[in-house]
Parts: structure tokens; sequence; C-alpha cells
């Protein structure tokens, strides 16, 4: 077999980076589940016309075909999901009859998104989602709710005593503001301008006044104002004053504004140096299922990264016709954050292993005695491997050391004997009793602070 060559956005871990995105999943899993939020997974792929009725992601959609498939200028109709919100949807109509509303739940999964990968964008991807929906009507609080749940998991993540991620800034907007906003100068087409303007954080603001009055049909007079709503930022509701100073009046738009405000409101009590919140309202999202709140997050020293957590409201995606289940959720693309944390070095596991003690052999005729302590451990809950070939005692110390292994069990005529092999001090013990204390039990992240290095090749991840 010819040596492999990696494949362009489909990232792998090895088992010291892939114990860390372990620690994160489980953080987030812990958190969802305080808040009440059911997991659940739903199958990896749709229907065509589903995965292509919202959104401009025609291009992006992996399309299942059959290698052997008679007719290669035709295909199944299916495709891998590019994300889990169209995937919830249709569960969400499939399974009606048998929820709860509203209904809670939490998704943490892989997506597949045919688009050109680079630092952060991958063509495979891990994601974690959390929705409420409701049957016909979901209050306005629990958008707040979902936010302030978002908040709680990225703090955690952000705890040096838990991960240590870098700290977080989740920027918020509301689609009503600003689609209201449009309509009140007389924009002919306000998704068309809310399209353009989600643009100016990959393009020039000049760039985007050209695009909104060729392609918006926007007067000159009309892209500035647009513009100049999207300037606006504010950590607290001080953000409404400055709308309504632009002399704008629209309905949709005072109540895109109460809505913002009472979220920022809402939060206002969760902010700290690891998450902060603010109103920015040049944020509009991509995808054209939004109704109202819509959310954006930034990695503080990341910003290139763009967007890593995501989502908003959407009040008409699930519908059969007769009900329609609204619902509004945010989605954190944990590969996104992860991997070029973890391609630079910055994020790693201090043992590439979770075994805690490796087992001497001191012959291959003593190996059914060597496996019957691993047993006694393990039986304790002590996660431990024997050693692989009966070497001197130095060498499968040394090989302890390059797996980050940190105790050493020996047997002899003195009896059981452990060793911490990072003091050296060795110490009697029963492997029917024996546990390491708290802090050994679990392979532990590193973060190498001020870590910046851009990683190698990182398209070939």
């Amino acid at each position: 077999m010819a040596k492999p060559t990696p494949l362009s956005g489909f990232p792998e871990l090895l088992p010291e980076q892939r114990f860390v995105e372990q620690q994160v999943i489980d953080t987030l899993r812990s958190v969802f589940e305080l808040h009440g939020f059911a997991g659940i997974e739903t199958r990896a792929v749709e229907p065509m016309d589903q995965l292509l009725r919202k959104g401009d992601t025609s291009k992006e959609v992996y399309v299942l075909r059959r290698l052997q498939e008679a007719d290669s200028a035709t295909d199944s109709g299916l495709g891998l999901h590019f994300d889990l919100t169209v995937p919830f949807a249709r569960f969400v109509l499939e399974n009606a009859g048998k929820l709860e509303f509203p209904f809670r739940r939490y998704q943490v999964q892989k997506a597949w998104r045919g688009e050109r990968p680079q630092d952060g964008r991958y063509r495979e991807f891990t994601q974690a989602d959390i929705d409420i929906v409701g049957k016909d009507e979901l209050p306005f609080h629990h958008d707040i709710e979902v936010t302030r749940v978002m908040v709680d998991a990225l703090s955690r993540l952000a705890d040096p005593e838990v991960l240590g991620l870098p700290p977080f800034r989740l920027q918020v907007n509301n689609r009503k503001l600003i689609q209201g906003f449009y309509a009140g100068i007389g924009a002919p087409d306000p998704s068309e301008v809310m399209r353009l303007v989600d643009k100016l954080d990959k393009l020039p603001a000049e760039t985007v006044r050209g695009m909104l009055v060729e392609e918006a049909g926007l007067s000159p007079e009309q892209a500035d104002r647009c513009l100049e709503l999207a300037t606006i930022r504010s950590a607290d509701d001080s953000f409404v004053e400055r709308v309504r100073a632009l002399g704008v009046e629209d309905p949709l738009l005072e109540e895109g504004l109460g809505e913002l405000a009472a979220l920022l409101r809402g939060c206002a009590s969760l902010t700290s140096d690891k998450v902060t919140i603010e109103a920015d309202l040049s944020i509009a999202r991509g995808l054209d299922y939004y109704t109202g709140t819509v959310f954006e997050t930034r990695l503080e020293g990341s910003e290139s990264l763009g967007s890593i957590c995501s989502g908003g409201r959407y009040d008409a995606l699930a519908s059969d016709g007769r009900t329609t289940y609204p619902g509004v959720g945010i989605s954190l693309g944990v590969s996104r954050v992860l991997v070029p944390l973890l391609n630079r070095g910055a994020l790693v596991a201090d043992r590439k292993v979770p075994s805690v003690v490796l087992v001497a052999l001191t012959g291959e005729d003593t190996r059914e005695e060597s496996d019957a302590i691993a047993t006694a451990l393990r039986a304790n809950g002590v996660p431990c491997e024997v050693a692989a070939t009966a070497q001197k005692f130095g060498k499968q110390i040394r090989y302890a050391e390059r797996r980050g292994i940190p105790y050493v069990w020996f047997t002899g005529d003195d009896g059981h004997q452990v060793k911490d092999i990072r003091t050296g001090e060795q110490v009697a013990a029963d492997p029917a009793t024996w546990t390491p204390p708290t802090s050994d039990h679990r392979p532990k992240v590193v973060v190498a602070t001020g870590s910046t290095t851009p990683p190698a090749k990182e398209q070939k991840q």
C-alpha cells in the first residue's frame, strides 16, 4: 500500500487531541443536561429537497450515490446533512406525536459541508446544538433561555479549571429589527439587503455598499443608512436610542428593538471576563430560515476563524401544513474551535492514553500474574495495562514515560510496589484497594498560553 495522502478538510485527531475534544463534548453535555435538554441523534442523510430548500447551500451538499449505479447521471435523492437544524426540524415533524412541547434537545454529531477547507473550516466537522421547539407558538423568553444556556457552557469551557479555552464574545442581533429598518427606508427587497449586509465580516464596507446599490436596488443614500445601522455595537440596551436616532420608523423595527433589548438585559448577569455579550447590528446570518434573534460568536485572539457558535430564532422551519413548530437554537462548531488550537499546540492532554498504571512484566511466564493484578486494579476503577514485553524495568519505565502513564506497578519478593515515576516515590500497595490521587484519575488538558503559531499545512489536516 502506497503512503496515504491526508484528505483536505477531514481532520483526524491523535489520541491526546481526541481526549481534549471528548472533554469539550462531555462538558457541553453536562451543562445541557443540567438545563433539562434531552440528547438525540439524527441520521446522517436527508432528502435533497429538504437540504436545498433553505439558504444558499446547493454547492455545499455532498450527494449520496452508489458506486455501481447504472445511470451515473442520476443520484439517490439523498445528501449528507450540512448542519443539524434541518435534520432536527424533520425529526420534530416525524415524531411530533411522541414529543412533549416545548421540546428541549441537544445534539452533538458530525456534519458535512463541501466548502473550501481552511483554518477552522472543514468538510467534515462536529457540531453541538441546543434547541427549544414549541407547538404553534414559542414565547420569546425561550430565546433568552437558549442564550443563557450557551453562555453557561462557553463560560465553563473557558474556565481554567475545566479546559481554559480563550474567552468568547457572543454577538446578537434581531432580524425583525434589521428587516423593519430596511423596510422603513424603502428597500425594495429587505431579504436581499440582509444577505448582502451579512458579508460585512468578509468584505470591505465600500464593497458591500456597491453591492447594495447594484444587487439590492438601493440608492446610495439608502445603502449608507444600512451601513450606518450595521456599525452600532452595544453591551447593554443603549443601542435602542442610537437606532431610533437614525429616524426610521416601522412596527417590525420596534418589535425587534424590544426583543433584542430584553435578551441583553436577561443575560447581563452571566457576562464575565470569559464570555461577553454584545448587540451587533451587522449580524444577519446567511441561512434564510431565521426570523428573529440571531447569534454569532468569536473566539478572542482567533477572530480570523469567523463565527464559531451561531444560530437564532426560526418560526416556520418545521410545519406539516396544519401545525407549525417554531424554535430557537444555537450551535457550537466544536471542530471549528478545537482543531486550530490543537494543531497549534495550544491545547493538548498530558498523556496519550487513559492508563494510570503500567503493570510491569518480569517475564512471559509471569504474564498471567500481571494480568491478575491489572484485573484487580480495574475492578477498583483504575485504568491500567500490562507491559507489552518483558524488557528491563528501566525500559518499561521509559515506555510508560513516553505514553504519559504516571505509575508503574512492580511485583517481587517484597510483594507489590507502585512507583510514581514523576517523583520517584515507591510504596507498598494492594492491587485490590489501591487508587491514585483524584488528580491522576484521568488525563488533564494542558493549555499552552500564548501559542499563536499557525498550524502547519492546516488545509491538509
